[in-house]
């Protein structure tokens, strides 16, 4: 009786199948197994290139952390020294400021002590002494960029003039300083103090 087609493939399906005589017996144990896959490695049996995982871009993310604060860190060291230093030669220049202004009044001193030596002298020589001493300290001001204002009969102006009183005075017109009482220095922002005046009365 003739074999049924389907007996080889029964046979190479049940290990207990008989064979017929003459068939080729697949090899046992040589499939490849089921089971998780392995990472490809290179022929030396090292982990090739794309065995690389999240393990090395978290280095990467690590090394370039460590960095930034590296950076960051000289940053703030650097900002610190920085703001030392400008420290340092802020207080540099206002000594020497403060040294150059006080050099800068001492001639009018160095008068005012000869004027005191001579005063059982002339009294009209002393007051022209005096106010000699007094035009050099008005001029040291001016040089360090404080010029004196003491002007009469020119309009008021509340940055430069302080109203001190107000007064009636027909030969003035109305709002115009009619009397200085203490004079004023400087200019906008660089103004010690505005000139105490009184000023003409607005009818």
């Amino acid at each position: 009786m003739p074999s049924h087609p389907q007996e080889p493939a029964r046979a190479a399906s049940d290990p207990g199948a008989r064979v017929p005589e003459g068939a080729v017996r697949p090899p046992r144990g040589d499939l490849p197994q089921p089971g998780p896959p392995t990472r490809p490695e290179a022929a030396n049996g090292e982990p090739g290139p794309d065995a690389a995982g999240p393990a090395t871009a978290e280095d990467e993310y690590t090394t370039a952390i460590r960095e930034l604060e590296d950076r960051w860190r000289r940053a703030l060291a650097d900002l610190d020294n920085l703001r030392k230093r400008h420290a340092r030669e802020l207080e540099r220049e206002r000594a020497v400021e403060r040294s150059r202004t006080a050099a800068a009044f001492l001639p009018v001193l160095d008068n005012l002590e000869l004027a005191l030596t001579h005063a059982g002298a002339d009294p009209g020589a002393i007051v022209e002494g005096i106010r000699a001493v007094r035009d050099q300290a008005v001029n040291v001001l001016e040089l360090l960029g404080y010029p004196r204002h003491a002007e009469t009969g020119v309009a008021f102006d509340p940055a430069r003039h302080e109203v001190v009183g107000v007064v009636q005075d027909p030969d003035a017109p109305p709002g115009t300083v009619v009397e200085v009482l203490r004079p004023g220095y400087g200019d906008g922002e660089r103004q010690l103090r505005p000139a105490a005046v009184t000023v003409a009365k607005r009818e």
